[in-house]
């Protein structure tokens, strides 16, 4: 967090603490179907800041973790027209103690196949964690899972 380009405010920077993350589990690598939706299916997404941000849903990426079948929606933005990046908002059973409250994300490049590798181990929090000024999606509710995801970055607190 100590580049130019960080969401840490610079006279933060210093002292800004080494990221923490769950232990890497495969567990929670996992592949993923990606059935496609609509193309012209855009909705108007919430974000951190009171904004709306304009998403095109892409379709349902469709995994078992642990046993248990799951979905979550992958989007991009509205006037992203290649495609060549998916958007994963989440919600799971660990926002508010384990991660942050407002969700985490993930970011996969577009497969030519539809089949994804889903790698929670690569969840992060959204910038504005870091820096109230930047504007975060929220992730939709469609986005719950019902499942603690103990995987990727979490918060300091939860260190233990």
């Amino acid at each position: 967090m100590r580049s130019a380009e960080s969401p840490v405010a610079e006279a933060q920077r210093a002292t800004f603490a080494e990221l923490p993350y769950f232990p890497t589990n495969q567990e929670y690598r996992v592949p993923a179907a990606l059935k496609l939706g609509k193309v012209e299916d855009i909705l108007e997404m919430p974000t951190s800041t009171g904004q709306r941000r304009h998403m095109r849903r892409i379709g349902a990426l469709e995994f078992t973790l642990k046993g248990e079948p799951l979905k979550l929606t992958a989007f991009a933005d509205a006037s992203d027209t290649e495609l060549r990046r998916l958007f994963v908002p989440f919600f799971d059973r660990t926002n508010g103690t384990e991660t942050y409250p407002g969700g985490r994300y993930l970011d996969l490049d577009r497969t030519a196949t539809g089949i994804y590798d889903l790698d929670f181990n690569r969840a992060y929090h959204p910038f504005c964690l870091f820096n109230a000024t930047y504007d975060c999606p929220v992730p939709p509710r469609e986005n719950r899972l019902n499942v603690p995801v103990r995987a990727g970055e979490k918060l300091a607190q939860a260190t233990q």
